[in-house]
């Protein structure tokens, strides 16, 4: 059974930094590119960060380049989101995902997210 169980969200001032985890078991993690998403009230979820199965690719969403950093420990089975400079408009519900082909695409599991709320 896949899971992937995120962690290190919280609330923080604007301008402070959070850095979140996401744990994952039950499948071959090395195979599987990675990605975090969110998704703020009211919104539709998006897009914030993606890694490839090595950690030799990354993408970023616009509004957070610069600002955020994906990496990744395959030898842990943990995939990182380093968020400096937050903003109030960062506040959301993060999740991170795996997929078991490449960044782009859908993905194939789910984590049941973490909230991070940035205050102003």
């Amino acid at each position: 059974q896949v899971q992937l169980v995120e962690s290190g969200g919280g609330l923080v001032q604007a301008g402070g930094s959070l850095r979140l985890s996401c744990a994952a078991s039950g499948l071959t993690f090395g195979r599987y590119a990675m990605g975090w998403f969110r998704r703020a009230p009211g919104k539709e979820r998006e897009s914030v960060a993606a890694i490839s199965t090595s950690g030799g690719f990354t993408k970023y969403a616009e509004s957070v380049k610069g600002r955020f950093t994906i990496s990744r420990d395959n030898a842990k089975n943990l995939v990182s989101l380093q968020m400096n400079s937050l903003k109030p408009e960062d506040t959301a519900v993060y999740y991170c995902a795996a997929n078991r082909n490449t960044v782009a695409g859908a993905y194939d599991y789910w984590g049941q997210g973490t909230q991070v709320t940035v205050s102003s």
